[in-house]
Formats: structure tokens, sequence, C-alpha cells
């Protein structure tokens, strides 16, 4: 299951990201997995969640963050939930269309049972058809 939370810059998205994620660790039952563009979020989030900073990887497009997604599922069979912050600038997706990843991730999530939840800095009505329906939160 692919989820967003859309809205522009500046909107608090990862405020209702980071809420979602520390809540949800409380009932996991498996491992959750918080990537972002820096570590700046580190002391936000509760200690039993991993923060991966994309920016140490040297991913450079959206091809090889895919692939990059795949090699943290391969090595955690106890992966639950994987939340993404800045979807579109650590997945290399600023100013690009986004209906590839979003295909790719919900076949990724039936596959190996990662559920995915993103924040993306477009407002609700800016995203494509494919992704209109995943939004949860819009502001």
């Amino acid at each position: 299951m692919v989820q967003i939370i859309a809205g522009e810059k500046g909107k608090g998205k990862t405020k209702h990201l980071l809420d979602k994620v520390n809540e949800s660790i409380k009932s996991a039952t498996g491992n959750i997995v918080y990537l972002d563009k820096s570590q700046k979020h580190m002391y936000e989030l509760s200690n039993k969640v991993r923060l991966i900073n994309v920016a140490d990887y040297m991913v450079s497009n959206c091809d090889e963050f895919l692939g990059f997604l795949c090699g943290v599922i391969s090595q955690d069979h106890d992966l639950e939930e994987m939340y993404l912050d800045s979807f579109l600038t650590i997945a290399k997706l600023e100013g690009s269309d986004i209906s590839h990843a979003i295909a790719k991730l919900e076949s990724i999530s039936e596959k190996f049972h990662v559920d995915f939840v993103l924040s993306i800095s477009l407002n609700e009505k800016d995203l494509p058809e494919c992704a209109k329906g995943k939004v949860i939160v819009s502001l």
C-alpha cells in the first residue's frame, strides 16, 4: 500500500509524517524505516525507527532510488513500513512526472508486503490521477 501526505513546501507534511511513524511504531510487529534527505529529524523519531539519510548513498536518479529501496527491503525480512520524507527530493523526481515511481512503489509494496507513506511537496490537485486516491492528508 502506498499512502501520500500532500501539500506545498512549508505546510507541515513532515510533522504529520513524524507523528504517523511514531504512532505506528507502538503497534508495529515488524521493523520501520524512515528515509530522509538529512539527519535533521533524528531526535524526533522513536529510537525503534531506523533513519536512513539517502543523501549519503549517491542516488542520482529515480531508478537508482527504487533499486536502493529494494536493497533496503532485501536486507530486512521483518520490514513492515517505510516512510519517505521529501519524496520528490530523495527520489530525484523534482519537476518530473511521478506516475512511474508511484506504480513501481505499488508493485514493490505488493510483492514484499511493505507499506509506503510518502510526503510529497505538491498540492493534491497537482498530483497525477494514479496518486490522488492514495492521499491520506492534504495540506
